[in-house]
């Protein structure tokens, strides 16, 4: 017994010497769970499901690196969010900012958060979850009629289109169901 909390002591305090210390729930989690989740947080967040979910898909913070992020929450940004104004009061924007950054990908102990946190380093920051190359390469071999061409698809960008579990964070190949493609298999 007395091996194990030394052990996990030790864990303890490596994570916090290496700066992994400012995500603490996360890494209480990683601890006590040593086998990561496989796909990415769900939201959990009222408020950003609430504000963001309005106008789309309420992306999970870890499909998109923290630097993206910031570039998504500046209030410029915001008045211009892709053709749309998103601007939001300054104590909505502070909380769902400091939400988005905290559960960013790199910040993430999930396993498909982390590949997306290692597909955007030393690279500029995407403002599209479209824009990743990791997700990218999991839909390269989807045909663009299966997207643009469905008129219930339309673009990536509508992950709850096809990821049937998207909202829970789930995007596993087994629960994608393609609209008006039942037949596909990749």
């Amino acid at each position: 017994m007395l091996k194990k909390f030394k052990a996990v002591a030790l864990l303890a305090g490596l994570l916090c010497v290496s700066g992994v210390a400012q995500a603490e729930e996360n890494i209480w989690q990683a601890i006590i769970n040593p086998f990561r989740q496989k796909e990415v947080n769900p939201v959990e967040n009222a408020q950003y499901k609430e504000e963001c979910g309005s106008c789309h898909f309420a992306y999970q913070p870890g499909l998109l690196p923290g630097k993206s992020w910031a570039k998504l929450m500046d209030e410029k940004a915001l008045a211009d969010h892709f053709g749309e104004n998103a601007e939001l009061d300054k104590d909505t924007l502070a909380e769902i900012t400091k939400y988005v950054m905290e559960n960013s990908a790199e910040k993430s102990f999930y396993k498909r958060a982390r590949k997306i946190a290692i597909a955007t380093e030393g690279v500029e920051a995407p403002l599209r979850i479209t824009e990743v190359r990791y997700i990218k390469r999991k839909h390269h071999d989807i045909p663009e009629k299966m997207i643009k061409g469905n008129k219930d698809v339309k673009s990536l960008s509508y992950c709850d289109a096809c990821h049937t579990q998207a909202d829970k964070g789930i995007f596993d190949e087994d629960t994608v169901r393609i609209p008006n493609f039942p037949d596909w298999e990749d």
